[in-house]
């Protein structure tokens, strides 16, 4: 996934929210467990002191004394980290659990003051053993005492620590669990999501090749409008390219009429006057000709979803070549893929074939060989088909090969034609952003390799 790509951007996005969302959860809820584990730890210390207050008294001698035990034994083992401690009881000590042994409950740390309810005093404070204790502290008067006596009950946080701490361990693995499980998500409905513009891409890419003339099937309602204004774009582009064909063939029409008037004119004139008009028609007639073809060709180069089956086109033009050139007992060998397809219009296909098996034709003694090869071939990262012509005639010397490319360029002036064929094929395949190459045939004569752009046939 690329980052600069929208799937990137929508999974970044939604990743980034969804873990600062877990995140934020994850602390609020234990937040919420270590208070709720506090205050319920704090709940059992509140119990066992009043239970502390309940049981002590003062007696008739004015002494505070404590009457039975608490329920928690661990009162009574020595630095169990469950405390109690009651003071000032003058002219006595502080009164004590046995869990204190010799030492005595730290009760001054006011900065460490967590709750403060009324005559209620919470706190942390650490205790003999440096255990971290948690302390809930009353000051009450008892009847009969004049001096306020402070209750004290403290118990060992570590095991609500190691509550805590479990509950946080659990949490986090389950934040993460559930993170990577919506990143997984995530991914998912972003590829289920964008599926649609991968289908309107390979749309697109069939219409580009050839394998399709519009955009089709179901998309969703997002998508379709973009899909109807590609159709329309598609639709208009045609209609476009086909008013400039007919504008081409009214103007073809509109200047060849008035050259033949001069052409007529001027061939009545025997004087060097009508043979000048003559040639400078006969120049005009083929200079609008190569402009309105070449015109014609660079418009249906670029026609989206052209597609031309090759088979058919080269069988027909063979077929005629054969019966054109019969007197003389040429054949002509076609080897073509019957997939074979190319990536453009019909007539410039035959125009390119005709004109390359027709040239070959003249030179040839007895055979001809057109093969086609549709597959393996690639240029400019586009797939191409390769036409390659070859003949068993006299050939063609390497030196005179870029010569005959030349338009009107004629080695024998004994054979027929004008000396355009080679340079229209090479016109027509640059147009199409494909190549014409002679080489040495293994038949003897000469082997022309024509590069044109492939397709597949239309499904």
């Amino acid at each position: 996934m690329r980052s600069d790509s929208l799937a990137f951007r929508l999974v970044a996005g939604a990743a980034l929210w969804s873990a600062i969302a877990l995140v934020a959860g994850g602390l609020i809820l234990s937040a919420i467990f270590r208070n709720s584990v506090e205050r319920s730890f704090d709940s059992r210390l509140n119990v066992l002191l009043h239970s502390l207050i309940a049981t002590t008294e003062v007696n008739a001698e004015g002494e505070i004394v404590r009457q039975g035990g608490l329920s928690e034994t661990r009162f009574d083992l020595a630095y169990s980290g469950w405390y109690w401690q009651i003071w000032p009881v003058a002219p006595r000590p502080a009164l004590r659990s046995r869990s204190l042994f010799d030492q005595s409950l730290d009760l001054s740390p006011a900065e460490k003051t967590i709750r403060n309810d009324i005559g209620l005093k919470i706190f942390d404070t650490i205790g003999p053993e440096n255990q971290p204790l948690r302390v809930v502290e009353r000051r009450v008067t008892l009847p009969g005492y004049d001096v306020p006596v402070s209750f004290a009950v403290a118990g060992d946080r570590t095991e609500m620590n190691v509550e805590i701490q479990s509950f946080n361990t659990w949490l986090f693995a389950a934040m993460a669990a559930m993170g990577a499980g919506l990143l997984v998500a995530l991914l998912i409905q972003v590829r289920f999501g964008l599926r649609p513009l991968d289908r309107v891409r390979h749309s697109l890419s069939q219409i580009r090749t050839g394998r399709a003339t519009k955009l089709e099937g179901d998309f969703p309602l997002e998508i379709e409008p973009l899909a109807e204004e590609l159709n329309g774009l598609l639709e208009g582009n045609r209609e476009v390219l086909e008013r400039a064909r007919t504008h081409v063939g009214n103007l073809a029409h509109a200047l060849k009429t008035p050259l033949s008037v001069l052409t007529n004119e001027a061939r009545s004139h025997k004087d060097p006057f009508g043979e000048t008009v003559s040639r400078m028609t006969m120049q005009m007639r083929e200079q609008i000709d190569r402009h309105l073809a070449r015109a014609r060709m660079a418009a249906s180069a670029n026609v989206l979803g052209a597609h031309t089956p090759v088979e058919p086109v080269v069988g027909r033009i063979a077929r005629a070549l054969e019966r054109i050139h019969a007197e003389r007992g040429i054949s002509i060998e076609v080897s073509c893929p019957p997939d074979a397809g190319f990536r453009g219009e019909a007539q410039d296909l035959e125009e390119v074939v005709g004109n390359l098996l027709d040239n070959a034709c003249k030179w040839a003694e007895e055979r001809v060989r057109l093969t086609v090869t549709a597959e393996g071939i690639e240029r400019k990262n586009r797939a191409f088909l390769l036409v390659a012509v070859e003949d068993d005639g006299p050939g063609l010397p390497e030196s005179a090969r870029k010569t005959v490319l030349q338009r009107g360029a004629r080695l024998d002036e004994t054979k027929p034609g004008s000396g355009l064929g080679l340079s229209i094929v090479t016109e027509v395949a640059n147009l199409y952003g494909g190549e014409l190459k002679l080489e040495t045939s293994a038949m003897g004569g000469l082997r022309a390799e024509l590069y044109l752009p492939a397709t597949a046939p239309l499904s």
